[in-house]
Parts: C-alpha cells; sequence; structure tokens
C-alpha cells in the first residue's frame, strides 16, 4: 500500500535524525504532521469533502494534545520538535 510505504520511508528519515521509537511522542507527531498535510492537500482539490474535513480537526486535536503533553513533560525536546517540523508554537503552553 502507498500509505504504509510512505510512512515507513519518512520513519526512516526521521529515525536517522532521531533515534526514536516508533511509539514515541515526537515520531507521533512527525506522522499526524504527515497526515495533516496530505489531508490538507487533498482538501485543496476536494473543498466540499466535510468527512475529511472533519477527520483533520480530529487529527489536528491529537498532535496538540501530545504537543501540550511534551510541553509540560519536557520543554527543550518540544522546542526542538515544532522547530524541526515547522509548527508555530501553541497560544496555550
Amino acid at each position: 500500500m502507498v500509505k504504509n510505504s510512505f510512512i515507513s520511508v519518512a520513519f526512516r528519515a526521521f529515525q536517522e535524525k532521531k533515534k526514536e521509537k516508533s511509539g514515541s511522542v515526537e515520531f507521533q507527531v512527525f506522522n499526524f504532521t504527515n497526515k495533516i498535510q496530505r489531508l490538507t492537500s487533498h482538501l485543496e482539490l476536494h473543498k466540499k469533502d466535510y468527512l475529511s474535513q472533519r477527520g483533520l480537526r480530529k487529527i489536528l486535536e491529537k498532535r496538540q494534545r501530545l504537543l501540550s503533553y511534551l510541553s509540560k513533560k519536557n520543554r527543550i525536546r518540544y522546542k526542538e520538535l515544532i522547530s524541526q517540523l515547522n509548527i508555530r508554537e501553541s497560544k496555550n503552553p
């Protein structure tokens, strides 16, 4: 499947930069970011796909929860991750 191969290639690239496991918060945020980018490009073509919009909102909320958890537990890793993925820092730390 294309999705699995994309995730495995992205995971290898991410793992080379960081020696992280697939269950780590950083990898989960990285994976959600890739899904968000794919859904965003899909929604640019299909503006009235409301189910995909709902899915995008759910993924954004999950990523936000993981980022807030990471910012509470380890602020340095949080700062490195958002700079690496070019994510804006949340208003509510």
